[in-house]
């Protein structure tokens, strides 16, 4: 893709996967509604194919893709392998469902590729007996990471359908990342949206632990809960100070069609990130050579911001 450093490979590192089986789950908890027409979204068949063609249109290269309600790898897994090499899977997982760790281990197996855990939505403590023995499979297998979202939780699809999100905050603070982390240093762990709100906290842990990552995405509307007044570009500042252009991975949080990929975004922080002066070695690795890095078992090795 076109940037202000030359044509460089893009890889969006957060994209939610609206499967069927997503909007099947909101059937069941709003019965009776057309639930793509009632959110004014298509629902594509050939919802791969789709966004392929999306990322076609773009110049994205690769995209992280993610299964966005429990129990939904299937989806994921079909997209991948249709389409190998633009895909990484990622998906949902509840620890505390009896059969997490074999889901865990069968996804893996499979070829996914992260495991997200969502502490708030579910209502777990990173720390809990029950998610170590979750992350030992990550950390058994090179190229096979946990995505662990922290901060505020706001799912939109609910508050517009008017369905309640039963969510505990008590569980959001990426410090309870710290001691998991230090325990688990073969696992690479990724906290979207630089910590959605506890930017200080993940910048926190980020220094401590070097196996902890930051997404960039969304249009992260967090900002505005700082007590002190930050735009983005500080954010990436402070960001890049921290935890360095080797740690971030560029993401848009796109989600539904028809809006698609979320160009906007894409442009809003490639032009922060050269207001910024940064190179284009650093560059290439936010935009998408940190994310291939992980996926391809290479985290703990020498960064030279190649592909």
């Amino acid at each position: 893709m076109k940037t202000p450093w030359g044509d460089i490979p893009v890889a969006d590192a957060h994209v939610h996967y609206f499967s069927k089986t997503f909007f099947a789950a909101l059937a069941v908890q709003k019965p009776g509604i057309d639930i793509p027409a009632a959110l004014g979204w298509d629902a594509p068949e050939d919802l791969a194919g789709r966004w392929i063609q999306e990322m076609d249109h773009h110049g994205v290269r690769k995209a992280s893709i993610i299964s966005s309600v429990p129990n939904d790898e299937a989806s994921v897994l079909e997209a991948v392998r249709r389409y190998p090499g633009r895909f990484y899977g990622y998906f949902m997982c509840n620890p505390g469902a009896p059969d997490a760790l074999d889901r865990v281990k069968r996804a893996f197996d499979d070829g996914l590729h992260a495991v997200c855990l969502f502490p708030a939505m579910h209502r777990f403590s990173m720390t809990e007996e029950r998610v170590g023995p979750l992350l030992e499979v990550a950390a058994a297998k090179p190229g096979r990471i946990a995505f662990v979202h922290c901060g505020v939780l706001s799912v939109g699809v609910r508050r517009k359908l008017g369905l309640p999100s039963h969510f505990d905050m008590r569980y959001s603070n990426p410090v309870d990342l710290h001691t998991v982390a230090l325990q688990h240093p073969k696992v690479s762990f990724v906290v979207p949206h630089f910590g959605a709100g506890y930017l200080r906290e993940a910048l926190m842990v980020c220094d401590l632990c070097p196996n902890v990552y930051l997404d960039t995405s969304s249009s992260n509307n967090w900002l505005k809960y700082l007590p002190e007044p930050l735009d983005l570009a500080a954010v990436f500042r402070r960001a890049l100070e921290v935890a360095g252009a080797k740690r971030l991975l560029f993401g848009t949080d796109s989600s539904f069609f028809p809006r698609g990929w979320h160009a906007q975004i894409f442009k809003t922080q490639v032009s922060i990130l050269a207001g910024l002066g940064i190179g284009e070695e650093e560059a290439r690795l936010i935009l998408g050579g940190n994310l291939e890095r992980l996926l391809t078992g290479h985290a703990h090795s020498k960064v030279d911001g190649t592909l």
